[in-house]
């Protein structure tokens, strides 16, 4: 007979353990004065976030890019030495924010950033064969957005 209140205790029990964090998030929106249809809503248009449309690429020339990205080109061009052993891997453009091509066609070179002592988010991404810099996008913001590299 005890065996049988044991199993809606605990159905119970989680329940009610279950509800738990939804009533703290409700406070919270509550005591910062907003209503929940007040609460701020997160957009699923990539533009209005700020973040970079697949195919929207801007431009830029090599004489607007920081003198260090100058220097990364030179580099690529002369096929190294690189200063940092990740310089030159496979870049596979997931996020399709470059031009779709087979896998292997990008590779990605860090763009040194004065007064870091590690990578920072700098990088020169190019596309084709190795020391080739025809077709190469710069991003300062670690591959969020990216800007083809004019000639």
């Amino acid at each position: 007979m005890k065996r049988a209140w044991v199993f809606p205790c605990v159905v119970a029990l989680s329940a009610i353990l279950g509800g738990c964090g939804k009533e703290s998030s409700r406070n919270a929106t509550e005591a910062s004065g907003a209503s929940a249809s007040q609460a701020p809503v997160a957009s699923s248009t990539p533009a209005a976030s700020g973040a970079q449309v697949p195919g929207a690429l801007g431009t830029v020339t090599k004489a607007q890019l920081p003198g260090e990205a100058a220097e990364t080109l030179r580099l690529i061009k002369a096929g190294g030495p690189f200063p940092f052993a990740d310089d030159g891997v496979l870049f596979r453009n997931t996020a399709q924010l470059l031009p779709k091509h087979p896998r292997g066609y990008y590779h990605t070179y860090t763009v040194r950033t004065p007064g870091t002592t590690d990578r920072g988010q700098r990088r020169v991404v190019c596309g084709g064969p190795r020391r080739q810099t025809s077709d190469c996008y710069y991003t300062d913001d670690y591959y969020v957005s990216f800007k083809r590299i004019a000639e």
